[in-house]
């Protein structure tokens, strides 16, 4: 039988803020607004300060349907092995994930239609600009399909550029998506100069390319120079993906592995702790504390604290003793340094 009760108007907003309030904890929040040492905001927050966000909540929350949230990230592992254990997802993602359906879960708790994230894997959108060649992007990104189906990770999907223009080449596929969504150098090289968000994105994404360069046969200083042009590419790409993304699902709530300030339409999310806010499950290591507490490290550096575990018969992640022996008496199964 039809409820024909009227709705109360406030009602949308007051779910939408307790959604809200549940991914605030987790937020990344930018490097201006973060006490020294810490991933947190420095003044406390507020639902008012993410309007955006809170307006996007209340929609679904009206319509009576399940929130939607996108994530562009988990595109491959590093190919550096300094930072990472292999090319496919261990613990780092696994906890990742895990931690994502259970904030979907919670959602659902609260607004009983629930939430679905689409983990956006772009790997293959920058696949040629990092280094990593295809087949590696696809490996990693079944693996990733593989943990959610296996671990009954039910609010979960993955989107990836093999969903786009059926048959293509993944290169056909790079070059229609950059020929119609990315925005041009010139313009981004204006917003370097002028936006102190996208500077700091630049010189994350430099950072990254250069430590990722494992077999460069040029100098320092010319690596360097071609890391800095890539990386235009590289958020040239990304900001297309992003756009195609919001193209297939204009009313998600957009959320960022990326540090973003308060107001920004994109949400930062923090998927593990780690003492760099730029750290990711695919460019490190877990190692698990004595007190049990997953952390994001290079491996190298997770070596000399922890203990090599498996999982299904691979490197997993580190788990520290409580009385760790020193770096110089325990060695690196997997040849820590080596590059």
């Amino acid at each position: 039988m039809h409820d024909a009760r009227p709705r109360d108007p406030a009602h949308p907003l007051a779910v939408g803020a307790a959604i809200l309030n549940l991914l605030l904890p987790h937020r990344r929040a930018a490097e201006q607004e973060r006490r020294p040492g810490r991933d947190a905001a420095a003044e406390p927050e507020s639902i008012t300060d993410f309007p955006h966000q809170l307006d996007r909540l209340a929609r679904f929350v009206d319509r009576d349907e399940p929130v939607v949230l996108t994530l562009p990230a988990f595109p491959c592992k590093s190919p550096n092995p300094n930072k990472v254990l292999g090319r496919l997802p261990d613990e780092g993602e696994r906890l990742s994930l895990a931690f994502l359906d259970r904030l979907c879960a919670a959602i659902a708790r609260v607004h009983p239609p629930g939430a679905r994230m689409l983990i956006c894997s772009d790997g293959h959108v920058f696949a040629d600009l990092i280094g990593v060649p295809d087949p590696h992007i696809d490996a990693y990104a079944d693996e990733l399909r593989a943990i959610i189906a296996r671990d009954d990770l039910r609010h979960l999907g993955v989107f990836d550029l093999r969903d786009v223009r059926g048959e293509e080449t993944h290169e056909h596929k790079r070059a229609w998506l950059h020929a119609r969504h990315a925005p041009g150098v010139a313009q981004l090289r204006a917003q370097v100069r002028s936006d102190e968000d996208t500077l700091r994105l630049y010189r994350g994404i430099t950072r990254f390319l250069f430590e990722d360069a494992v077999d460069f046969p040029g100098t320092r200083s010319a690596l360097q120079r071609e890391c800095r042009t890539r990386a235009y590419g590289v958020i040239q790409r990304s900001r297309a993906w992003g756009d195609l993304i919001a193209e297939r699902h204009p009313d998600a709530l957009r959320l960022s592995i990326h540090p973003q300030r308060r107001g920004s339409e994109k949400f930062g999310i923090r998927l593990l702790d780690a003492p760099d806010v730029w750290a990711t499950p695919w460019h490190a290591t877990v190692l698990h504390r004595p007190d049990g507490r997953p952390h994001l490290l290079h491996r190298a550096d997770a070596a000399r604290l922890g203990v090599l575990v498996h999982r299904d018969g691979r490197p997993s992640h580190y788990r520290q003793e409580s009385a760790a022996r020193p770096a110089a008496d325990r060695p690196d199964p997997l040849g820590a340094g080596r590059r």
